[in-house]
């Protein structure tokens, strides 16, 4: 990772933050209100310089960012994908196994979980139907000792995301629980999964 001044990185999210959940109290509905903090995670968290160095990005890859939340079904077996950014439009309302990949391992395990670099982790599946991604973070949202879902936030260049990032990313989480309780995220969580939609192919 390259050398960033980790207090201005802090400084500044937190001062966005701040904005966000202003933005927050105005939203219309609970969805959009879960929006304004992953759009935030999108856009201000990680290594703008990480593509940069050699072996980020391998022949034909990009370097681009994606947010958003995989909330978890009443009945525990699914994941449905919500309020994301830079997902494909025909991945919107993706469904996947609880335990699918490192999504899964977070549902299980009920922690965060930060993957600096997906190349040394063999077990990563790929959720994005356009790209393998190269780090990756993964925040729980607990609330009463039960667990309602996850802040996902990944990037195709490899190391992306370090520590710092992912430190700020779990304050995310827990902003977007506690929107998520205040909003009534629950009943509509329950009215996905009870439209019985197709799942979306990964």
């Amino acid at each position: 990772m390259t050398d960033r001044d980790i207090n201005e990185l802090r400084t500044t999210v937190l001062e966005t933050l701040e904005k966000t959940l202003i933005k927050v109290a105005q939203a219309c509905d609970v969805e959009s209100a879960l929006s304004e903090i992953s759009h935030t995670a999108w856009t201000t968290l990680g290594d703008p310089k990480a593509a940069d160095r050699v072996g980020a990005l391998k022949s034909g890859e990009q370097q681009f960012s994606v947010s958003g939340y995989f909330m978890i079904s009443q009945d525990n077996r699914e994941n449905i994908l919500i309020a994301e950014h830079g997902f494909p439009e025909e991945q919107h309302r993706l469904r996947i196994p609880a335990g699918l990949g490192h999504p899964g391992w977070v549902t299980k395990h009920q922690a965060a979980l930060l993957l600096e670099n997906t190349d040394d982790h063999a077990n990563f599946k790929q959720i994005l139907k356009t790209a393998r991604m190269g780090s990756a973070m993964y925040s729980p949202m607990i609330w009463d000792g039960h667990f309602l879902g996850q802040l996902i936030t990944a990037s195709q260049a490899r190391n992306t995301y370090g520590e710092p990032d992912h430190d700020l990313h779990r304050i995310f989480a827990h902003s977007a629980t506690a929107v998520f309780i205040a909003r009534g995220g629950s009943k509509f969580i329950s009215g996905l999964f009870s439209n019985d939609p197709v799942p979306s192919s990964i």
